[in-house]
C-alpha cells in the first residue's frame, strides 16, 4: 500500500496535518477530508497544511463520505467533536454515527478499503487502573470531587490504593467524549472483523505540539499554559496538580498512525499511543513556565485523577516515542508565537467551562 491513497478524515486539523506530512514522506497520496468548522477553524484551510487533495465535507453526511471514500485504499479517521461542554449528543453525532457511516458505506458499496485506522482516546480507560494492598487489581468507578477527595479509594474496602499504567484490555469511559470514543473502538474491532474490513483503533494520550488550535472551549494544558505564560500569568492548574499525565508528541502519534497502517499484526486490536512516562501537572506547569502555577481550587467534571498508558504493545510493532514534553513546548511555542492572538483564548475557555458547569469549585 506504499503508494495508495489515504483518506484523512479531521485533515485540516492538528493530528490530522501532521499524519498527512507522514505519509506523504512515506510515499502514500493523501486525500484530506474536514468540516473546518469553528472554533477549531476560521473557515478556510490552514496555511500550514501539506500540499495534497483536500475536500470540503462532514462526516455526519453520506454524500460527503461516498465522494470522498472513492478510490481509497485506507483511511485513518480521524474526525471528531472534542470538548467538554455538555451538548452530549453532538459527541455521537460527530464521532459515533460518523464512524458508523464509514463502515456503512464500505459494505455497501463493496470499497475496496483495505485498512481502517481509527483514533480513540486515553479517556476511554475512566478512572483507570489501581493497585490495592488488600484487594488487589481495582478499578474504581469515580471519586468525591465535591469534597476535593482528588484520589481515588478502592470500590472494595474504600482503602487507599496505587495508579498503575493502563492498559488496552480495560475500558471505563466516564464522560460524553470517552463514552463516544469507546463507541468508535468498537465498532473499528467488531465491524471490521464481521465484513472484512482490517481496523485498528489507537488510544491517544495527550497530544501535544505544534498547529494545535488555541481556539477550542477544551483547551488541554499546554494551550492554557502557554497562552498564560505568554501573558506573563501563572498556569492555572485543577485539583491538587498532582495528578499523573501521560504526553505524547504529534509526530510520534503520526508515526504510530503510519505504523499500524502498514501493519498486518495490528489487525482488528487496539493500541495505546503514549509518550511512556507520567508527569504530574505541576511538573509540566514548570516546563511551560517559570512562574509558579495557581492552584484554583477546581476540577472538571468527569475528569480522571492518573493517566499514564502502558504502551509495551504498540511497541512490540517497533514503534518508540522519540520525543518529550520539552520537545512539545518548544515547538508549540515557536508556532504560537507567529499566530494572532486577537483576544484573551485562555481566560474564554476557562469562563466557557466554568458556565457550563464543567469546571467547578470544591464545596
Amino acid at each position: 500500500m506504499s503508494h495508495g491513497l489515504v483518506l484523512i478524515t479531521g485533515g485540516a486539523g492538528f493530528i490530522g496535518c501532521h499524519t498527512a506530512s507522514e505519509l506523504l514522506r512515506a510515499g502514500y497520496r493523501v486525500r484530506l477530508l474536514d468540516n473546518l468548522t469553528p472554533p477549531i477553524h476560521t473557515g478556510g484551510w490552514p496555511d500550514w497544511l501539506p500540499d495534497c487533495e483536500k475536500m470540503l465535507g462532514d462526516v455526519r453526511n453520506r454524500a460527503d463520505w461516498e465522494k470522498a471514500l472513492a478510490g481509497v485504499d485506507a483511511v485513518v479517521h480521524l474526525a471528531a467533536h472534542q470538548d467538554l461542554l455538555p451538548n452530549f449528543s453532538q459527541f455521537f453525532h460527530v464521532n459515533s454515527v460518523g464512524t458508523a457511516l464509514l463502515y456503512e458505506i464500505i459494505v455497501e458499496k463493496k470499497l475496496p478499503v483495505r485498512k481502517v485506522v481509527v483514533a480513540s482516546s486515553q479517556f476511554v480507560y475512566g478512572e483507570g487502573r489501581y493497585q490495592c494492598a488488600n484487594d488487589g487489581e481495582v478499578f474504581p468507578v469515580g471519586r468525591e470531587l465535591t469534597k476535593g477527595q482528588w484520589d481515588p479509594v478502592c470500590p472494595k474496602c474504600r482503602g487507599a490504593i496505587t495508579s498503575l499504567p493502563l492498559l488496552e484490555t480495560h475500558a471505563g469511559p466516564r464522560n460524553q467524549y470517552s463514552i463516544a470514543k469507546y463507541s468508535q473502538e468498537l465498532m473499528a474491532v467488531a465491524l471490521g472483523k464481521n465484513y472484512g474490513i482490517p481496523s485498528v483503533a489507537l488510544r491517544y494520550s495527550i497530544v501535544q505540539g505544534p498547529y494545535q488550535s488555541f481556539r477550542n472551549a477544551y483547551s488541554g494544558v499546554l494551550r492554557v499554559f502557554t497562552l498564560q505564560m505568554l501573558k506573563g500569568e501563572p498556569a492555572s492548574v485543577f485539583e491538587d496538580g498532582r495528578q499523573l499525565r501521560d504526553y505524547v508528541n504529534v509526530e510520534d502519534v503520526a508515526r504510530a498512525n503510519r505504523v499500524v497502517l502498514e501493519s498486518d499484526a495490528a489487525n482488528y486490536e487496539v493500541f495505546n499511543v503514549g509518550g511512556g512516562k507520567g508527569y504530574t501537572v505541576l511538573e509540566f506547569a514548570g516546563i511551560v513556565s517559570s512562574l509558579a502555577p495557581h492552584v484554583t481550587g477546581e476540577y472538571r467534571v468527569g475528569d480522571t485523577r492518573h493517566s499514564v498508558s502502558d504502551i509495551t504493545k504498540l511497541q512490540r510493532l517497533g514503534w518508540q516515542p522519540t520525543k518529550t514534553p520539552r520537545d512539545s513546548v518548544r515547538d508549540y511555542v515557536e508556532w504560537i508565537r507567529r499566530q494572532k492572538l486577537d483576544k484573551d483564548y485562555a481566560a474564554e475557555a476557562l469562563a466557557k467551562l466554568r458556565a457550563a458547569g464543567a469546571l467547578r469549585k470544591v464545596g
